[in-house]
Protein backbone atom coordinates (compact mmCIF):
# COMPACT_ATOMS: atom_id res chain seq x y z
CA UNK A 1 0.00 0.00 0.00
CA UNK A 2 1.08 3.65 -0.91
CA UNK A 3 0.09 6.78 1.35
CA UNK A 4 0.92 9.86 1.76
CA UNK A 5 3.40 10.41 4.76
CA UNK A 6 2.92 11.16 8.12
CA UNK A 7 5.10 12.82 10.01
CA UNK A 8 3.98 11.33 13.80
CA UNK A 9 3.29 7.78 12.23
CA UNK A 10 5.89 6.99 9.71
CA UNK A 11 9.41 9.49 10.85
CA UNK A 12 10.10 6.77 12.78
CA UNK A 13 10.41 3.83 9.76
CA UNK A 14 11.82 6.76 7.55
CA UNK A 15 14.85 7.59 9.14
CA UNK A 16 15.46 3.97 9.98
CA UNK A 17 15.82 3.12 6.14
CA UNK A 18 17.60 6.31 5.57
CA UNK A 19 20.48 5.80 8.12
CA UNK A 20 22.28 3.20 6.57
CA UNK A 21 22.76 5.76 3.02
CA UNK A 22 24.38 7.99 5.33
CA UNK A 23 26.63 5.43 7.56
CA UNK A 24 27.15 3.04 4.44
CA UNK A 25 28.81 5.55 2.64
CA UNK A 26 28.31 8.00 0.06
CA UNK A 27 24.64 7.90 -1.00
CA UNK A 28 23.35 10.47 1.11
CA UNK A 29 26.34 13.55 2.11
CA UNK A 30 24.71 13.98 5.31
CA UNK A 31 27.46 12.42 8.20
CA UNK A 32 24.73 11.67 10.91
CA UNK A 33 21.75 10.22 10.36
CA UNK A 34 18.79 12.46 11.16
CA UNK A 35 16.70 11.62 14.18
CA UNK A 36 13.08 10.56 14.30
CA UNK A 37 12.13 14.11 15.38
CA UNK A 38 14.07 15.55 12.53
CA UNK A 39 12.61 13.29 9.97
CA UNK A 40 9.34 14.69 11.69
CA UNK A 41 10.07 17.73 10.97
CA UNK A 42 11.49 17.43 7.36
CA UNK A 43 7.93 15.27 6.42
CA UNK A 44 6.15 18.37 8.19
CA UNK A 45 7.98 20.95 6.37
CA UNK A 46 8.13 19.62 3.01
CA UNK A 47 4.85 18.35 2.91
CA UNK A 48 3.18 21.60 2.72
CA UNK A 49 4.30 22.28 -0.52
CA UNK A 50 5.56 18.92 -2.28
CA UNK A 51 4.29 15.13 -1.79
CA UNK A 52 6.15 12.66 0.18
CA UNK A 53 4.54 8.87 0.09
CA UNK A 54 5.77 6.00 2.12
CA UNK A 55 4.67 2.06 0.69
CA UNK A 56 4.06 0.03 3.43
CA UNK A 57 4.15 -3.90 3.38
CA UNK A 58 2.66 -6.36 6.05
CA UNK A 59 1.93 -2.93 7.89
CA UNK A 60 5.63 -1.38 7.97
CA UNK A 61 7.13 1.38 5.73
CA UNK A 62 9.80 -0.13 3.50
CA UNK A 63 10.44 2.90 1.47
CA UNK A 64 9.64 6.46 0.64
CA UNK A 65 10.08 9.06 -2.10
CA UNK A 66 9.61 12.74 -2.02
CA UNK A 67 9.80 15.78 -4.06
CA UNK A 68 11.08 18.98 -2.68
CA UNK A 69 11.87 22.45 -4.36
CA UNK A 70 14.75 22.70 -6.82
CA UNK A 71 16.21 25.70 -6.10
CA UNK A 72 15.14 28.46 -4.48
CA UNK A 73 14.79 31.53 -7.58
CA UNK A 74 11.23 32.01 -8.67
CA UNK A 75 11.69 31.23 -12.40
CA UNK A 76 12.57 27.23 -10.80
CA UNK A 77 9.29 26.96 -9.17
CA UNK A 78 7.79 24.16 -11.66
CA UNK A 79 11.22 21.91 -11.47
CA UNK A 80 11.50 19.71 -8.08
CA UNK A 81 13.91 17.58 -6.90
CA UNK A 82 13.32 14.10 -6.17
CA UNK A 83 14.83 11.15 -4.29
CA UNK A 84 13.61 7.48 -3.07
CA UNK A 85 14.80 5.18 -0.50
CA UNK A 86 14.06 1.49 -0.22
CA UNK A 87 14.79 -0.74 2.94
CA UNK A 88 17.80 -2.74 2.04
CA UNK A 89 15.91 -6.05 2.46
CA UNK A 90 13.07 -4.75 -0.56
CA UNK A 91 15.68 -3.58 -3.03
CA UNK A 92 15.09 -4.95 -6.77
CA UNK A 93 11.17 -6.02 -5.51
CA UNK A 94 9.56 -2.72 -7.59
CA UNK A 95 9.21 -0.48 -4.39
CA UNK A 96 11.46 2.68 -6.14
CA UNK A 97 9.26 2.14 -9.05
CA UNK A 98 6.05 2.02 -7.35
CA UNK A 99 6.48 4.91 -5.02
CA UNK A 100 7.90 7.01 -7.98
CA UNK A 101 4.88 6.72 -10.05
CA UNK A 102 2.70 7.38 -7.30
CA UNK A 103 4.88 10.53 -7.50
CA UNK A 104 5.49 11.61 -10.22
CA UNK A 105 1.52 11.67 -10.71
CA UNK A 106 1.03 13.65 -8.19
CA UNK A 107 3.59 16.25 -9.12
CA UNK A 108 2.11 16.08 -12.63
CA UNK A 109 -1.33 16.76 -11.40
CA UNK A 110 0.38 19.76 -9.13
CA UNK A 111 1.52 21.25 -12.42
CA UNK A 112 4.98 20.86 -11.94
CA UNK A 113 6.79 20.33 -15.25
CA UNK A 114 10.60 18.48 -14.54
CA UNK A 115 11.84 16.70 -11.88
CA UNK A 116 15.37 16.68 -10.90
CA UNK A 117 17.70 13.61 -9.30
CA UNK A 118 21.26 14.15 -8.10
CA UNK A 119 22.88 10.52 -7.42
CA UNK A 120 25.94 9.99 -6.50
CA UNK A 121 28.73 8.56 -8.99
CA UNK A 122 28.99 5.34 -9.30
CA UNK A 123 25.14 4.22 -7.99
CA UNK A 124 24.68 2.20 -11.09
CA UNK A 125 20.88 0.58 -9.55
CA UNK A 126 19.87 3.95 -8.94
CA UNK A 127 21.10 5.14 -12.37
CA UNK A 128 19.52 2.13 -13.55
CA UNK A 129 16.05 3.54 -12.02
CA UNK A 130 15.68 6.65 -13.09
CA UNK A 131 16.88 5.65 -16.45
CA UNK A 132 14.47 2.86 -16.49
CA UNK A 133 11.80 5.47 -15.55
CA UNK A 134 12.55 7.82 -18.52
CA UNK A 135 15.15 10.28 -16.84
CA UNK A 136 18.36 11.65 -19.11
CA UNK A 137 21.83 12.44 -17.66
CA UNK A 138 22.23 16.07 -18.02
CA UNK A 139 25.52 16.81 -15.95
CA UNK A 140 27.95 15.58 -13.81
CA UNK A 141 29.63 18.02 -10.75
CA UNK A 142 32.90 16.88 -10.59
CA UNK A 143 34.37 16.31 -6.89
CA UNK A 144 31.66 17.87 -5.64
CA UNK A 145 31.25 16.42 -2.17
CA UNK A 146 33.61 14.96 0.53
CA UNK A 147 32.75 12.24 2.06
CA UNK A 148 34.32 9.11 3.65
CA UNK A 149 37.74 10.23 2.93
CA UNK A 150 37.56 10.71 -0.95
CA UNK A 151 35.79 13.33 -3.20
CA UNK A 152 32.57 11.99 -4.70
CA UNK A 153 31.01 13.44 -8.59
CA UNK A 154 26.91 13.89 -8.69
CA UNK A 155 25.79 13.33 -11.69
CA UNK A 156 22.31 15.14 -12.39
CA UNK A 157 19.03 13.05 -14.27
CA UNK A 158 15.80 15.29 -15.59
CA UNK A 159 12.99 13.71 -16.11
CA UNK A 160 10.52 16.60 -18.17
CA UNK A 161 6.43 15.83 -17.39
CA UNK A 162 5.05 18.31 -20.11
CA UNK A 163 6.61 19.17 -23.65
CA UNK A 164 8.06 22.85 -23.05
CA UNK A 165 5.45 25.58 -24.58
CA UNK A 166 6.27 29.11 -25.24
CA UNK A 167 2.83 29.84 -23.07
CA UNK A 168 3.17 31.15 -19.19
CA UNK A 169 2.70 27.89 -17.14
CA UNK A 170 0.05 27.96 -14.23
CA UNK A 171 1.12 28.20 -10.83
CA UNK A 172 2.23 24.41 -9.04
CA UNK A 173 -0.62 23.76 -6.50
CA UNK A 174 0.35 22.14 -2.99
CA UNK A 175 -0.47 18.62 -2.34
CA UNK A 176 -3.64 17.22 -1.44
CA UNK A 177 -4.10 16.36 1.86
Amino acid sequence: MIRRADPSRDAAACAAIYAPYVTGGAISFEDIPPSTDEFAERISRITRTHPWFVEEQAGAVVGYAYASEHRERAAYRWAVDVAVYVDADHHRQGVGRRLYDVLFTELRAQGFRAACAGITLPNDASVGLHEALGFVPVGVYRNIGWKAGTWWDVGWWQLDFSPQSVDAPAEPSTPTP
